[in-house]
Order: C-alpha cells, then structure tokens, then sequence
C-alpha cells in the first residue's frame, strides 16, 4: 500500500513507524529527517519526478511517499462491548468527506467509524485524506446497513439519524451508548432504515440553507455530543 504527502508520512514516522515498509524520496530532505527514516533500517530509494508522480496516482506527493503495511478493517464484534459512540457512514462515497469525518471524529472522541452500504471500498485513499487519524481510529466495513442497525440496538445502542426534518440535536440527551447515521448528501438514509431508529437529529441554522456538508455536520454534531 503506498501513501505519499510529507504531513501523512511525517504522522505515520511519529506514530506509527512500524508499519513502514519501503522509504521512497522524490527530492533531498533535511538531514535530521532523513536519519530518522534511515534509523528505521528499511529500503530507503531515490525516485525521480515522474516515477513519483505515477506511484502517486498524480497526486501531491511533495517529495514523500511511503510502502506501508496493508490496513485491516475491525471486526464490529471487537468494539461494541466497548463503545460508547460510534459514527455509521450510509454511502458516503467521497474520499476527502470521508477523511475529514474520520479527522473530526477522533477528534472529539468518537470510538469507531463504520462504513456501510458499499460493496467495494478502498482504505488507501482514505488514510491520506484523514491526515492519518484513520490509523488511530477502528474502521468497520458492513455492508448491509439494516442488519447493522439492528446489531447496534441487540448492543444497546440508541440509534440516531441526522435529518433535516430531525429533532435539533441541541435539545436532546444522548445515552451512554449511541450511534449517529450520516447519509449521503445526494441520497441520505432510506426511509426504511429512518423508521427503524430511535430518533432523527438535525441542527437548526440561523439562516435558511438546505443543509451543510456532510463532514461539516458530522464535526458539529461530534463536537455537541462531546462538549455539550
């Protein structure tokens, strides 16, 4: 798996260092940098421009791109016992939403991220767009979002649906244990999976607007969940 980018390949030295497979440098680096990827004992190589943009898939790669260990999904078995919140993604398909909800999720102290409703799904890009904080962050893969609701409320969770016709989240008291639904902006969550949840969630705006983007609403509601 290759990620490239000097912030994610700077967070994986700082926090993940084992995982790094192979070092692959586009330009000279400063010294002091270059020692510590080197004090890590693995293959590091000289590319130039135009093998490092193809490793890249055309993205930015500022020089910096790294082989890593390949990523496992978790088991939703592994942490239901053991969370609190969790955030459900119904096919939410943007890669840059997808890392920025994951980036404000573990800010604010989300347990797990479970992605639904998507047959194929890909962690690599997803690593590069949360800056990293996919890494520290358990990500499950369940691809039938029903059989999943129900899972969560047999764990007993309360299952919450953000709506625009939806309750605002600032007037309600979230349990212990409980699980927010984001859908996509183009589609949402189907009314036959809404009916099954507890409750719809919304947060009212000062002026009239359709709705924020979907990994704007999932920061604040992260945010008013944690810090009330």
């Amino acid at each position: 798996m290759i990620v490239y980018g000097k912030q994610i390949s700077l967070y994986i030295l700082d926090n993940f260092p084992e995982i790094i497979e192979e070092i692959y440098l586009q330009k000279e680096i400063d010294k002091r940098l270059f020692y510590r990827f080197k004090n890590l004992e693995k293959k590091i190589v000289r590319v130039d421009f135009k093998r490092a943009q193809a490793m890249a898939k055309g993205g930015n790669h500022q020089g910096f791109l790294l082989a890593i260990k390949d990523i496992d999904f978790t088991n939703f078995k592994e942490i239901k016992d053991s969370s609190d919140f969790l955030l459900v993604l119904y096919n939410i398909t943007d890669v840059g939403n997808i890392g920025a909800i994951i980036r404000s999720a573990y800010a604010f102290g989300v347990d797990g991220v479970i992605i639904t409703a998507q047959k194929n799904f890909s962690l690599e890009p997803v690593i590069r767009s949360s800056a990293g904080a996919m890494l520290s962050m358990p990500i499950v893969l369940e691809p039938n979002a029903l059989d999943l609701l129900n899972e969560l409320k047999m764990a007993n969770f309360r299952v919450y649906g953000a709506s625009l016709d939806g309750r605002d989240i600032r007037g309600i008291k979230f349990g212990k244990k409980k699980a927010i639904y984001l859908g996509s902006e183009g589609e949402g969550i189907p009314n036959k999976i809404v009916s099954k949840m507890d409750e719809k969630i919304t947060i009212n705006m000062v002026r009239e607007f359709d709705s924020l983007n979907v990994s704007a609403a999932s920061a604040i509601i992260c945010d008013r969940i944690a810090n009330g």
